[in-house]
């Protein structure tokens, strides 16, 4: 380029993944609150959990998503067809009740635990075709860095299976002990104070993070 030759802007590309991701991760934020699990549906998607308890650790996250604002998920995950938990992309497989049924799984891992209340959690969700569901679930993910996708994991679990139980406990069941599964696992080699020390040391700095723009829409772009 010239001297004399004025600067390039990169056109926008509506079709570039991350503006789709957006646009999905957008539209999921728009839907309706509802409890946990909602009553049944079909289809495949994505999803937002959200607490309002009293749980101590959890009280930052809590007041923001009181008197309905519900801003801050405190985990977010996805359904897919059967056909894409197969390696494949599941695409046009009939989805059947996954994501209702995944929802009714946190529900019941909710209700399991003996420190927590399935009343003060909230959802949203979004029916979404099977190609896009990955890239909004990161997108959602990047965007509110929830406690349980990014410092206590474990709350998506399943049972290992008969035979498996020498893996270490998750951190999500050693602070919510209940899972009767978890129970025959074996203990996790961080002790409890730690990874709720280091979890509320992680709260407020995705707290403060998310209040710089308290006052303005979701802005998806980095």
């Amino acid at each position: 380029m010239s001297k004399n030759e004025p600067p390039r802007i990169p056109p926008f590309n509506p079709l570039d993944k991350s503006h789709l991701g957006e646009s999905v991760a957008e539209a999921t934020l728009q839907q309706s609150v509802e409890l946990l699990p909602p009553k049944p549906f079909m289809g495949a998607g994505i999803y937002a959990i959200y607490y309002i308890g009293d749980f101590e650790l959890y009280k930052h996250i809590s007041e923001k998503n009181k008197n309905e604002q519900y801003d801050w998920p405190i985990y977010v995950g996805k359904a897919v067809p059967a056909g894409a938990r197969k390696g494949g992309f599941g695409l046009g497989a009939d989805p059947g009740l996954v994501l209702y049924k995944r929802l009714a799984e946190h529900a019941m891992s909710i209700n399991l635990a003996t420190n927590l209340k399935l009343s003060d959690f909230r959802c949203r969700f979004l029916v979404v075709e099977d190609i896009w569901i990955p890239l909004a679930e990161s997108m959602l993910i990047e965007t509110f860095s929830p406690l349980w996708n990014r410092k206590i994991d474990g709350f998506g679990n399943h049972d290992p299976g008969s035979g498996r139980h020498n893996q270490q406990r998750s951190p999500w069941d050693t602070i919510h002990p209940g899972r009767p599964w978890a129970e025959k696992l074996k203990p996790t080699l961080i002790s409890e104070n730690e990874i709720k020390e280091k979890s509320a040391q992680y709260i407020v700095k995705i707290q403060n993070k998310l209040a710089a723009r308290q006052s303005t829409p979701v802005n998806f772009k980095k």
